[in-house]
């Protein structure tokens, strides 16, 4: 067995999966993303509001003196490693190092993700109570009112919800109103965006995915701004020859950490989840 992995070689897989870890990762486009974060802290400025003050002409300029805080991320190293000959044959099949591309990222991609929804399930936002029903038009108007009470942007909102949200949007707009046609075309995957928000739909995963305990699922509905993702180690592949497993260890890390900036963008939706 060759233990020695050409530069060319190297550089070509840590390419792979860096370009299929770019589309592996489904909550990094909704939140403030900060990048090469150096050390295991990074602190999200938090500007308060300012109140514009009248002026006349001779009188000195009054400072608005905003007040501003932290919210602190924490960031945590991930590895994905996994082992394999495949870089011991004499012609390597490209589909299958794309496959274990596709593995190291998707690994990653969802922790990355994970990251986010643990610093949401950790805040404390406005919650919107399932009351024993699916997710309804109804509860996703209600979030928009919420965050617009709020002051919240009417753009770069999301809304991070699973499989049994679309099914119940899907069952209580067919039942009730003209948005049948909008939600079949969510479902379907045509578009992705229904009453203000962008939708990303999580599936069911080892990771933990949206929390959900007896029969309820806690979804988000956010502002970009509300939510924050510090990367420090952004998908850094290695591939190292092991003598004693007489494989290659082919290892994806991230170092990245996740906080909430500001709770009043962002609206915990219960729905049921087996309605």
């Amino acid at each position: 067995m060759s233990k020695n992995l050409s530069a060319v070689a190297s550089i070509e897989f840590d390419s792979m999966v860096k370009h299929a870890y770019a589309t592996k990762g489904l909550l990094r486009p909704a939140v403030t993303v900060r990048n090469n974060v150096v050390g295991d802290t990074y602190k999200f400025r938090n500007m308060g509001k300012g109140l514009a003050n009248q002026k006349s002409t001779s009188d000195l300029v009054t400072p608005m003196d905003v007040s501003f805080d932290f919210a602190i991320a924490t960031l945590q190293n991930w590895n994905a490693p996994e082992y394999t000959d495949l870089f011991d044959q004499a012609e390597v099949n490209f589909d299958e190092k794309q496959e274990l591309a596709d593995t190291i990222a998707g690994a990653l991609g969802r922790r990355c993700d994970q990251l986010v929804i643990d610093a949401m399930d950790a805040a404390s936002p406005t919650t919107i109570v399932h009351g024993s029903a699916a997710l309804s038009m109804a509860k996703v108007v209600e979030a928009q009112v919420s965050l617009r009470a709020q002051g919240v942007p009417n753009s770069n909102l999301f809304a991070a919800i699973n499989a049994k949200g679309l099914g119940g949007l899907l069952d209580d707009s067919k039942a009730t109103s003209s948005d049948f046609q909008t939600v079949k075309a969510l479902v379907t995957g045509d578009i992705n965006s229904l009453a203000g928000f962008t939708f990303v739909v999580l599936d069911d995963r080892s990771e933990g995915g949206l929390t959900v305990a007896s029969n309820t699922v806690d979804s988000y509905f956010f502002h970009r701004d509300a939510v924050g993702l510090a990367i420090g180690i952004d998908m850094k592949t290695s591939v190292d020859y092991v003598p004693e497993r007489t494989s290659f260890l082919c290892n994806g890390m991230l170092k990245a950490g996740s906080v909430v900036r500001d709770a009043s963008g962002l609206i915990k939706v219960e729905y049921k989840d087996n309605v």
